[in-house]
């Protein structure tokens, strides 16, 4: 969302000008109710800065919103996952953690947060046996799964920050936090997703390239390109930015982009062209097919559905949309 990427981009600038300045982070409470919560984090840590414990205090799901960092949990055989836009960080209640931003600036997130048993009945409910209701990894990657609600949670955040009508009722909140907990303990549970340790000079590469992707204004960067500025091979720059994030580059540079013009049509009046237009997208008919893949609706549903709407997506469309999450 353009507001939010000049907002963040605006408060690591000020950070930079006083560079000798310590970076902090601010949270800001958007609604909560019993058992649940969901604030709003920004965080202006950069290399400069060492990395220090911290704890959930409850079960905690985070969308990254903008920037990268790479997180580590204590109770994790990983010495960290990079986290990236679309991406969401799993926490436990009572787990240590640390968040370190070695490879760039800042970052910020939607974080909801749950009493472990409200969690609890969340995860009874879809179905997950008690040895499932805690997390066992500590990230989902950008899925397809996940789109339809980072991009309502995105647009409920502009219109708490005043860009895009007025405020999310408390309801919506606690419902997108319900199915987003849900959506999470089905994906987490995969047991065909294997994560490895990687060498800290290749997580400096992928990092530097995801957020070069994630400023850049290419339509569809080439392969060769960003193999080339990370300073790989094509093959090997596949295999690694595959490895780190979960996705290959081709889905992230399209889930961002098709993230951007979901949100526009949740917050904008635009036409649904200029939209796609915006968004990098050359014309109509592919933007219409990139979409409904993505989304499981065409761009006019979408729209017309708003935030609230998202979750009424039909059951068969959610269980199609997690069956081929990637």
């Amino acid at each position: 969302m353009a507001e939010i990427a000049v907002e963040i981009e605006s408060i690591w600038s000020r950070r930079t000008i006083g560079s000798s300045t310590a970076g902090s982070s601010a949270c800001r409470t958007l609604a909560q109710g019993d058992g649940w919560g969901v604030e709003e984090l920004i965080c202006t840590y950069g290399r400069q800065d060492r990395p220090f414990e911290e704890q959930h205090a409850q079960v905690s799901i985070s969308v990254v919103l903008a920037g990268t960092f790479q997180y580590r949990a204590a109770n994790s055989s990983l010495a960290g996952e990079l986290m990236i836009p679309g991406s969401l960080l799993l926490g436990n209640a009572g787990e240590s953690f640390e968040c370190g931003h070695e490879h760039g600036r800042g970052d910020r997130c939607l974080s909801f947060h749950f009493a472990p048993e409200y969690f609890d009945r969340i995860a009874a409910d879809v179905g997950a046996s008690c040895g499932q209701r805690v997390f066992r990894r500590s990230r989902l990657p950008a899925l397809r799964a996940l789109s339809p609600l980072v991009a309502g949670t995105c647009a409920g955040l502009a219109a708490s920050s005043g860009h895009s009508g007025g405020p999310f009722p408390e309801l919506l909140w606690e419902e997108f936090g319900i199915q987003l907990a849900a959506c999470s303990v089905r994906l987490a549970n995969d047991a065909s997703r294997q994560v490895k340790n990687a060498l800290p000079s290749a997580i400096a590469r992928v990092t530097r390239t995801a957020r070069m992707i994630e400023e850049s204004h290419e339509s569809q960067p080439a392969l060769s390109g960003l193999a080339r500025k990370a300073g790989l091979s094509p093959y090997h720059f596949l295999r690694t930015f595959t490895q780190l994030t979960g996705i290959t580059p081709h889905q992230y540079v399209r889930r961002a982009r098709l993230r951007q013009a979901a949100i526009r049509l949740l917050t904008e009046l635009a036409k649904i062209l200029d939209i796609a237009l915006d968004c990098r997208f050359g014309d109509m008919s592919n933007f219409d097919r990139a979409f409904h893949d993505e989304f499981g609706v065409s761009p006019q549903r979408f729209r017309r559905r708003r935030p609230q709407g998202i979750l009424d997506l039909a059951p068969e469309t959610w269980d199609s949309l997690i069956s081929s999450h990637r």
